[in-house]
C-alpha cells in the first residue's frame, strides 16, 4: 500500500488493482495512474492505492480476505469515501466489498460512466449516457441499491441513481427501451445531417482521451471547441468546416477512447462514432509525451476495429513534442534503450516513420510543425477528392 496524500478532502478515494502473471507491477502502476486521473476528473482525489498479486480476481471480494481487511482498516482510520477498483465488479462483489469496507464502491466502468454524466451537455449526449448508466445498473440492482438509497450526491451517484431510487427492474427495462427509441430518432436525424453536408471530404480526429484533439481542431478550424486537461472533455462530436489554401473539407472532433471503454458506452454512442465510420480520412492524434503512448495507439486501433473501421486512410499525428522528455542514456552497455532514451530525431527513424501512412510530429500547444501538418492534410484530402471527383482538378491550384 502506498499513501499518496494526507490532505483532508470531502471525496477521498482509494485505488485498488491486482497484478497477474500476465501483468507486472510496473504495468499495474501505469493503469492505476490512469485510474487516478479518472478520479481527479470526476472530482475526487486519491489518497492511497492498494495492489495485490493474484492469479485471478477473487470471485467474492476481488482481492483476498487479508488484503480486504487491510483496506478496511485504512478506510476506517482515514475516513475514506470511495473505493475504486480498476476492473469491472459483479453485483455480488459490490455487495460483499461494501459490507466489509463500509464505504461507496465503484469499479472502473461506473467511474467512467459518472464522468460522462458530468460532462454531457446536450440532450443527445445526456440520452446516450443515461442509456449506458441504466444498462450498467440493471444487472447490479441488488448489489448497488444499499448505497443508492442514501440519496446523497458524489462521485458515482450522478444520473439515474439519484432520480430513480425506487425503480425496479421492470421500470428500468421500460426506460431502457424508451431511451433506445429516442436514440434511434436522434441517429436518423444525425444521419440526415451528415447526408446534407454535401460532397466535401470528411476528416475525423481520433485518439486516446486527453491527447490534444480539441486543441488541434481549434487550430485547424480557427474555432473554439472546448479543450481542457481532463479526460473526456469532449463528448459531443463537433464538426467544423476547414479550408487549407483553397481546398475545403469537414473536420470532426470525436470522443476520446480509453482502455476498457465500457461496451454500453460504445453502443449508446453509436451515432457519435458514425462520424468516424463515415469519415474519408482519420487524423490519429497521439500524446508522444505519455510513457505508455504505444499501448494507447493499440487501444485506439483495437477500438476502431471493434466498430468496423479497418484500413481507412490515416495520418498519424504525434502531438505534445514540447512535453516529450529525453533521458540521456548512461554510458555503459547495461543501460537498456527505452523510449525515453530516444531523441525526437531518433523517434523519427523508428517504426513510426515506417508506417503505411503519413506521420508528423507536432506541438499543438506551441504551434510547432502545424504548417507541415496542414501540407500533409492538404495533399491527403486532395488525393481523396481527385479519386472521387476527377473532373474538379482546377480546385487544387494553390494560391
Amino acid at each position: 500500500m502506498e499513501v499518496l496524500t494526507d490532505k483532508i478532502l470531502k471525496e477521498k478515494a482509494i485505488l485498488i488493482g491486482i497484478t497477474t502473471s500476465q501483468e507486472d507491477k510496473e504495468r499495474i502502476d501505469e493503469y492505476l495512474d490512469e485510474l487516478s486521473f479518472l478520479v481527479d476528473t470526476a472530482g475526487g482525489i486519491p489518497v492511497a492505492r492498494f495492489i495485490q498479486h493474484l492469479d485471478k480476481p477473487n470471485p467474492k471480494s476481488f482481492v483476498g480476505e487479508g488484503k480486504l481487511q487491510e483496506i478496511r482498516d485504512f478506510v476506517k482510520e482515514n475516513h475514506v469515501d470511495i473505493a475504486v477498483f480498476d476492473e469491472e465488479l459483479s453485483a455480488s462483489q459490490i455487495r460483499n466489498i461494501e459490507k466489509t469496507l463500509k464505504c461507496r464502491i465503484l469499479d472502473r466502468t461506473n467511474l467512467i460512466l459518472d464522468i460522462f454524466a458530468s460532462r454531457a451537455k446536450t440532450a443527445h449526449a445526456k440520452t446516450q449516457v443515461e442509456l449506458a448508466q441504466y444498462e450498467y445498473l440493471l444487472p447490479r440492482l441488488a448489489g448497488m441499491w444499499t448505497h443508492l438509497e442514501r440519496q446523497r450526491g458524489g462521485i458515482g451517484l450522478r444520473g439515474p441513481g439519484e432520480r430513480e431510487i425506487e425503480t425496479d427492474r421492470r421500470i428500468i427495462r421500460d426506460r431502457i427501451a424508451l431511451l433506445k427509441k429516442k436514440l434511434e430518432q436522434i441517429d436518423k436525424q444525425k444521419a440526415t445531417q451528415r447526408g446534407n453536408r454535401g460532397s466535401m471530404i470528411r476528416v475525423a480526429l481520433v485518439g486516446y482521451t486527453n491527447v490534444g484533439k480539441s486543441t488541434l481542431m481549434n487550430l485547424l478550424s480557427k474555432s473554439e471547441v472546448f479543450a481542457e486537461d481532463k479526460l473526456f472533455a469532449t463528448l459531443d462530436t463537433t464538426v467544423r468546416k476547414v479550408v487549407i489554401d483553397n481546398l475545403p473539407f469537414l473536420a470532426a472532433d470525436t470522443v476520446g477512447f480509453i482502455r476498457k471503454l465500457p461496451h454500453s458506452l460504445v453502443e449508446s454512442f453509436k451515432s457519435t462514432l458514425d462520424e468516424v465510420r463515415e469519415a474519408d480520412l482519420l487524423l490519429h492524434i497521439v500524446d508522444i509525451s505519455h510513457p505508455d503512448f504505444e499501448e494507447q495507439i493499440n487501444v485506439v486501433q483495437q477500438t476502431l476495429a471493434d466498430i468496423g473501421i479497418i484500413d481507412k486512410p490515416t495520418i498519424m499525428v504525434f502531438n505534445k513534442i514540447d512535453a516529450y522528455t529525453y533521458v540521456e542514456k548512461e554510458d555503459d552497455d547495461l543501460t537498456p534503450v527505452t523510449a525515453e532514451n530516444y531523441t525526437l530525431e531518433d523517434l523519427r527513424k523508428t517504426w513510426m516513420n515506417r508506417l503505411d501512412y503519413p506521420v508528423i510530429f507536432v506541438s499543438a500547444k506551441e504551434k510547432k510543425n502545424l504548417d507541415e501538418l496542414k501540407d500533409i492534410l492538404y495533399e491527403e484530402v486532395k488525393r481523396i477528392h481527385i479519386q472521387r471527383y476527377p473532373y474538379n482538378n482546377f480546385l487544387y491550384q494553390k494560391y
